[in-house]
């Protein structure tokens, strides 16, 4: 009999993959790698056969932090200058996760790694943020429901710390850990700073010969099991080389210390740039349905690094000593799902969500937000009957603080009926930041091309006309843009087509993703009408 049920049928999965249906990497076959489908043909982790096959959450979702509570599973990630933000997912299989909404509804600047926890049967967010860019601040909100009404954000009075990570001690005192490593006590209700910013644990040190982005010790998260602590940390930098973010782990029976290393350190690593995942760190381990261990984490995926950092997830085991290890090797290949508690669990589940939008109901914090918005920034939306108003700001996409709209899909195309209200321009774009962005605009006389994030004068071509349907796909970082004067019946095919597989962190900053996005400036406003999505084949 196999001692190890769990790692036999890891290895089956990963040396016959084919026997489940699943196919083996496309670097080392040459086929096309397969996901299962959702909404408008969007990849999903969950195969169909008891398999998935990563990412469990594809695009931007970075930083995951995942909440057990009690048979459901609750994650939220950096929303960084996306507003409304903090978007709250839900999953009972920790493979297919469906949106609950936005905790967050006010600008806090910038947003990076969150924690989510429960502590006395109320909701906690941990926020490090800077509002004002005069320093980072750690911020929290309550709630007595994961669905809301979530508290206005209360200034804990931690400053220049960010990757907060809540854990209750020995002591049954509440404490965040942060970047550093270093620690500090919380009141007992959690919302405030009650003793010194001090030193935890200095993280083990990899070789000095790896190639990585830096040290950078962050991203604490913290586990009671048993008479032990585990604290889990992220080194080696978040993005840079494909081979510098990583897992590392520790314990101690203290939340105090002495913090022992682990001997199986790291955990996690990409070892190379062959590899489908690229500076793979940021985890939390989470029990799954059945008793059973998994890890989350985040990485950039291997020649996308425009979908952001995507959410992975890893099986693990307990050793005979008290330590762990990750199981899922290179996560190229499809996994057994997590056990389920129930026969009625072990389907495939819905995950996501359609991204086609009739406008005909409020979808901001969820599907569309605004990149660095205003505090006044809502007040530019009137929903109509089947459209949806946004009123102009800026001169140029790049001032205009565009409408966006995140994706996970390598490649996917989307259209939009655009009417011109006034002095206004109006246009669709594949938006990173005000430097980096393509994309086409229209005003009542002109059609204007964006590329390098500014306008291609030469490209200008006179039009007449409020009303335009146009249309953009993006195949493997190819772009295409379509127009069309009649409401989609006939297409004009844009006369410059664009590669934008450069436009991501590691060339302009910002750890973010690369955006659908619908821009209006100038001194009117735009009627945006049946938005449609659907990815392609990849």
């Amino acid at each position: 009999m196999n001692p190890n049920p769990r790692r036999h049928a890891l290895k089956t999965l990963m040396t016959g993959a084919a026997a489940l249906g699943a196919t083996v990497p496309a670097q080392a076959t040459g086929q096309p790698v397969r996901w299962g489908t959702s909404h408008e043909g969007q990849r999903k982790a969950d195969l169909g056969d008891g398999s998935y096959r990563n990412p469990i959450l594809a695009g931007d979702h970075p930083d995951p932090t995942i909440l057990k509570d009690g048979s459901d599973y609750y994650m939220t990630f950096s929303s960084f200058f996306s507003y409304p933000g903090i978007i709250i997912w839900h999953s009972t299989d920790l493979v297919n996760w469906v949106p609950v909404g936005p905790a967050l509804h006010q600008p806090l600047g910038t947003i990076w790694a969150l924690d989510l926890c429960k502590h006395q049967g109320r909701y906690f967010i941990y926020i490090p943020a800077n509002p004002d860019n005069q320093g980072w601040r750690i911020y929290v909100i309550h709630a007595e429901h994961i669905a809301g009404p979530w508290s206005a954000p209360i200034d804990t009075g931690i400053r220049d710390c960010i990757d907060p990570g809540h854990i209750v001690g020995e002591d049954g005192k509440r404490y965040l850990f942060v970047n550093g490593i270093r620690k500090i006590r919380l009141s007992d209700d959690g919302l405030r700073a009650e003793g010194a910013l001090e030193a935890a644990y200095q993280p083990w040190r990899y070789p000095a010969d790896w190639v990585v982005e830096n040290f950078a010790p962050e991203g604490p998260k913290l586990l009671r099991r048993g008479d032990w602590f585990y604290l889990i940390t992220a080194v080696g930098g978040t993005a840079g080389p494909a081979t510098g973010h990583m897992v590392i782990a520790a314990r101690a029976r203290s939340i105090h210390g002495p913090w022992q290393h682990c001997p199986h350190n790291p955990l996690v690593r990409s070892s190379s740039a062959a590899e489908p995942w690229w500076s793979r760190g940021h985890a939390t381990l989470v029990e799954g349905p059945a008793g059973d261990w998994w890890m989350v984490y985040h990485g950039y995926e291997n020649g996308y690094r425009t979908l952001g950092r995507q959410t992975l997830l890893e099986p693990i085991e307990w050793t005979a000593d008290g330590w762990f290890r990750a199981l899922g090797g290179d996560l190229s290949r499809p996994l057994p799902k997590p056990r389920a508690a129930s026969k009625a669990m072990a389907a495939a589940g819905v995950a996501g969500f359609a991204l086609s939008d009739d406008f005909s109901r409020n979808r901001f914090g969820v599907q569309w937000s605004f990149h660095d918005p205003a505090p006044d920034e809502m007040q530019r939306v009137q929903y109509l009957p089947q459209a949806l108003r946004l009123r102009a700001r800026g001169q140029t996409p790049a001032d205009s603080t565009p409408l966006t709209c995140g994706v996970g899909d390598r490649s996917y195309e989307a259209e939009i009926s655009l009417e011109l209200e006034g002095a206004t321009e109006a246009g669709l774009l594949l938006f990173y930041n005000h430097k980096a962005f393509v994309g086409v605009g229209f005003t009542p006389e002109l059609i204007k091309t964006y590329e390098y994030a500014e306008e291609q004068s030469w490209m200008r071509q006179p039009a007449s006309a409020r009303n335009v349907r146009i249309r953009v796909s993006n195949l493997e970082h190819v772009v295409t843009f379509h127009y069309s004067y009649d409401d989609g019946r006939s297409w004009q095919l844009h006369g410059l087509r664009m590669e934008v597989s450069g436009l991501h962190h590691n060339v302009f900053g910002g750890f973010i993703s690369l955006k659908l996005g619908i821009y209006c400036a100038g001194t009117g406003s735009v009627r945006l009408i049946d938005f449609k999505y659907r990815a392609l084949p990849s």
